[in-house]
């Protein structure tokens, strides 16, 4: 099975995977950062990613567009763009993310891995007080 394959399904429902399948995507030395946290090794990804999921009744990823870098100088070997939907387990309605991921691969193995989203989309918009004032702010910015 493909790297690509392997990535697609383990996002495609991840709030229902063995946090042990990480094993099958991630290098054993992996560095993981996001906009949360910044982790180094596979059992500091894994504590993290089962801290994330306990507090998660859905989460499942669309993946748009996955490019594979080819040769020596592409800076990652993989550019991911995704649509996370998620539903926490004390909220009733999702939430939609737009993201990407940039991989470097060693061993056909996740060594790196970087997602870049925006925090206000996924957590700031959906707090009552600073969802009034975040639409404030942007509709003042948009004039």
């Amino acid at each position: 099975m493909s790297f690509q394959t392997r990535f697609t399904q383990f996002y495609a429902d991840l709030a229902s995977v063995d946090i042990d399948e990480l094993d099958t995507v991630y290098h054993k030395d992996v560095t993981f950062k996001d906009p949360i946290a910044s982790h180094s090794g596979i059992d500091s990804v894994k504590r993290y990613f089962s801290h994330l999921l306990d507090a998660t009744k859905h989460c499942k990823f669309d993946i748009h567009n996955f490019t594979e870098n080819q040769g020596d100088n592409a800076p990652y070997d993989a550019v991911v763009e995704w649509t996370m939907h998620l539903t926490l387990n004390n909220q009733s309605s999702s939430i939609a993310v737009d993201g990407v991921s940039l991989l470097k691969l060693e061993n056909d193995l996740v060594i790196y891995h970087r997602d870049y989203y925006d925090m206000g989309e996924m957590v700031y918009e959906h707090i009552p007080v600073l969802k009034q004032a975040i639409r404030y702010i942007k509709k003042r910015l948009t004039r």
